[in-house]
């Protein structure tokens, strides 16, 4: 039996934490966790689970199924391969049945197993709560998919339409859909990072291998908890108990270090800006990330940078160095620097692809190097970029679960309909994270603005609402513990309301005055591609891109 939960609609009402109990249950106030793969005799219980959720968020044995006519297509494909079979990729294919597509379906990934869900890496199988092999995403039983698993695509022929495999194979389609995601970045000195004890956490198998050293580390963690004996803590010594760093304070780095603080371990982390999660919420809110941090017992850093890991003569790490002159000993190093993009395979395919990903337009349909939209050609999920209308028409890449599911379903719709009834990808950003016992979520794009309110509830108690705003317009709006209220802004975001927000409701401040959102500037991340343009006619100029770097 599978279990999805879509935690982006979920708002804590905890309806299923009562009637199946021994498959989910809430952490703090409002986050919910659960057992992705909950034993058979469970099922009449988490059935009832999910028929009783007020937001329907609960999903059993396959994603949610859209009942939808036939399309009447005038030119169907008869080959479709999906790259990459990650979140977007599986339901990117399920909505192509969904759709009434009858044709080949050939799913393309690197990865041997299933198709399986992150979120629950970074908290569940990293604590020992869930295995992290429990974490396979359901799906139809009637796919009836090719699936080519354990291969990696290598190059895409655009004129001949094929992908190249990097077992030699090479695979014919009539429309491609590219979801290749990301994946963990390395830490950038080779050496530092083939030292043991050093992890990064992307995968399924990422997670087992730091949860298997976490747990040696931890004699009340997760091996107590299972009534075993810890293993040998090789790396505590009679002056100190095994610490842990964790290189970079995003969602996955705060979230990871929440884990740790969890299981009893000692944590300190590093962030170079001046607070936690400043790139996704600003300093006013990352501020009270901080915060929350150092209240559980984090040695939070911020500021500073890493410059070395230093190990011992036997190859384990030892020692952390950082930009401010000082040092802490270490056992476990977490490097949580964010994802690249898997797009090294498209890099001579003529697609307008880079650092920042396969550029598409709102239809998920990828361009070239020329600008030119390709019909044959799709994106979505973590490697797609995109304009969004809802924020000035900027191409975003956005690394949400929620935007993979719908990203994914308008590209599958697009792929097999008729130019006439496509869809555009219209979809509200949103995006939660479970840190502390603390349920954060958010709207919209809070870094899109320019200043931020505190609107409900109190900062003091880590139980409010936070409304972002930019040249006048609300453009986000994030909540700590308070996320029953996000529907409200997500509409007051899609109907462009001012700001300051002009709304009465329960739990408000004496006072709303705006201040800065104290959001980094990342026009120097942008990494836009160098074309280069030839041909002296328009029938003969053409671009091409000469590096992503």
């Amino acid at each position: 039996m599978r279990v999805v939960v879509d935690l982006t609609k979920c708002q804590g009402y905890a309806q299923c934490a009562f009637l199946a109990p021994t498959s989910f249950r809430m952490q703090g106030d409002e986050a919910l966790m659960y057992d992705p793969a909950p034993a058979e005799d469970q099922r009449e219980r988490v059935q009832r689970a999910a028929a009783a959720c007020p937001v329907q968020a609960i999903q059993i044995d396959r994603l949610s199924v859209h009942d939808m006519p036939p399309v009447h297509v005038v030119d169907r494909p008869s080959r479709i391969v999906v790259v990459g079979t990650s979140l977007a990729g599986l339901r990117a294919a399920e909505a192509l049945r969904e759709e009434g597509f009858t044709g080949s379906l050939t799913l393309i990934d690197g990865e041997a197993g299933e198709p399986y869900d992150r979120p629950a890496l970074s908290k569940q199988a990293l604590s020992g709560q869930v295995a992290p092999d429990a974490t396979t995403l359901p799906h139809r039983a009637d796919l009836d998919a090719t699936w080519r698993l354990g291969v990696n695509a290598i190059g895409l022929d655009l004129a001949g339409r094929r992908i190249q495999l990097d077992d030699g194979a090479s695979v014919p389609f009539d429309r491609l859909l590219i979801t290749t995601g990301v994946r963990a970045r390395p830490w950038h000195d080779p050496v530092e990072a083939a030292l043991d004890g050093m992890f990064v956490l992307r995968t399924r198998d990422d997670a087992l291998h730091l949860h298997e050293r976490l747990a040696l580390l931890a004699p009340y963690g997760a091996a107590a908890r299972l009534g075993e004996a810890p293993g040998p803590l090789e790396a505590r010594d009679a002056d100190h108990t095994p610490r842990v760093l964790v290189i970079g304070a995003g969602f996955t780095g705060s979230e990871i270090a929440s884990t740790c603080r969890s299981m009893g371990l000692d944590v300190t982390v590093a962030e170079a800006a001046a607070t936690p999660l400043a790139g996704a919420l600003g300093g006013v809110v990352g501020a009270v990330a901080a915060d929350l941090h150092r209240e559980h017992g984090v040695d939070l850093r911020c500021g500073v940078t890493v410059e070395s890991i230093e190990g011992d003569a036997d190859g384990h790490v030892r020692r952390a160095r950082f930009s401010d002159g000082t040092t802490v000993d270490v056992a476990v190093v977490v490097a949580a620097l964010g994802g690249v993009r898997n797009i090294e395979w498209l890099r001579d395919s003529g697609l307008a692809v880079g650092e920042w990903g396969v550029a598409c337009d709102a239809g998920c349909r990828a361009f070239d190097a020329n600008g030119l939209v390709l019909d044959d050609i799709f994106v979505a999920g973590d490697v797609a970029r995109a304009p969004n209308a809802m924020f000035g028409y900027q191409f975003l890449a956005l690394e949400h679960w929620a935007n993979a599911v719908s990203q994914a379903e308008v590209a599958a719709h697009n792929m097999v309909s008729d130019e006439s009834d496509r869809w555009p990808h219209l979809h509200m950003p949103s995006f939660w994270s479970l840190q502390f016992g603390v349920n954060i979520k958010a709207v919209g794009v809070p870094t899109f603005s320019d200043e931020v309110v505190i609107t409900q509830g109190s900062v003091a108690e880590r139980r409010f609402a936070a409304a972002y705003g930019y040249k006048g317009r609300l453009t986000g709006a994030v909540t700590f513990n308070h996320g029953k209220w996000l529907p409200f802004y997500a509409r007051l975001i899609e109907q462009a309301a001012p700001f300051p927000p002009h709304f009465t409701t329960v739990d408000q401040p004496e006072s709303m005055v705006p201040v800065p959102a104290d959001v980094p500037d990342f026009k120097f991340l942008a990494r836009d591609a160098t074309v280069v343009v030839t041909g002296h006619d328009p029938s003969s100029r053409s671009a091409s891109l000469r590096s992503a770097r």
